[in-house]
């Protein structure tokens, strides 16, 4: 007649701080974090993958402190989305659980304010990559970063036929990413192009609509390759699943496996060093 979680007596708790109650598991968070690292580089070794992987924390998942921290502890870089996110970047730098080296993917959509902010920490010469979301985003940086800055392209994805919603605003499409590169970065001195981030929101599952889409993207990045040197890393986002029910059946280092397999079978094709792999788990993590 007892409730367990972890070897923690729930009722215990319950009797002090009431119900609903939501618990974090700390130690579970690093153990999350390891066990992606370890199906990537596992996938990488089985294929004999040149490049490197680099696990990325989205803190949209969870803000708090304590997660915040407790991720820190695991040699991670962070992903993050809104300007809100910046000045709890600009807290733990000066707590020193940031360095000016740990690389900040600074995605989503950015009105002004965003972009102001992710400017400042590049001109403070911290390793931000922000991630072009639409095509009038560069206009900013080329006007106020003052130093070389890594910048990257999110490929916009063709949602799957029965997607509630369409989301072009979220990325530059397939077919004008070359022209965007050759007309807007290729010969301006303060940017760089460095990585192409590829997301799908139905996250990544087996499925035909979820290759045909990596296909695409790694064949944008070979293009891209060919006729940028600096481009070096494609981000494949996040969406690793959780468990939501009793039924869930997901093969977590299968996904990982036939991932690294696709994109050094299609670099390869094509005659181009594979990338560097950078993923930003954030459910999963938390």
């Amino acid at each position: 007649n007892h409730l367990h979680f972890n070897d923690i007596p729930l009722m215990d708790i319950i009797k002090q701080y009431g119900t609903p109650l939501k618990i974090t598991y700390l130690p579970k968070i690093g153990s999350q974090i390891e066990k992606a690292k370890r199906m990537f580089k596992v996938a990488m070794a089985k294929a004999d993958y040149k490049g490197s992987y680099t696990y990325c924390y989205c803190t949209k998942s969870s803000h708090f402190n304590f997660v915040l921290e407790e991720v820190l502890k695991n040699d991670v870089h962070i992903e993050t989305s809104s300007a809100f996110d910046i000045p709890i970047l600009r807290d733990l730098y000066k707590k020193g659980l940031i360095n000016k080296e740990m690389t900040l993917v600074c995605n989503g959509y950015k009105r002004e304010n965003y972009q102001k902010v992710v400017t400042y920490l590049a001109n403070e010469g911290f390793n931000v990559i922000p991630i072009l979301d639409h095509k009038g985003e560069i206009d900013y940086y080329k006007k106020n970063v003052k130093q070389k800055t890594k910048i990257g392209i999110r490929i916009a994805s063709e949602e799957e036929p029965s997607f509630e919603f369409y989301t072009s605003r979220l990325g530059i499409r397939y077919k004008e990413i070359v022209d965007f590169y050759k007309e807007k970065i290729q010969n301006d001195p303060k940017l760089e192009l460095k990585m192409l981030h590829f997301f799908i929101n139905t996250g990544i599952k087996d499925t035909t609509y979820y290759w045909s889409e990596l296909t695409k993207c790694i064949n944008v990045y070979c293009d891209l390759k060919k006729m940028c040197p600096s481009l070096d890393s494609l981000d494949i986002g996040g969406g690793f699943p959780i468990r939501t029910s009793l039924s869930f059946n997901y093969d977590y280092a299968y996904m990982a496996d036939e991932i690294i397999q696709k994109i050094k079978n299609i670099c390869e094709e094509r005659e181009v060093d594979e990338p560097h792999i950078f993923t930003e788990f954030g459910s999963f993590t938390v």
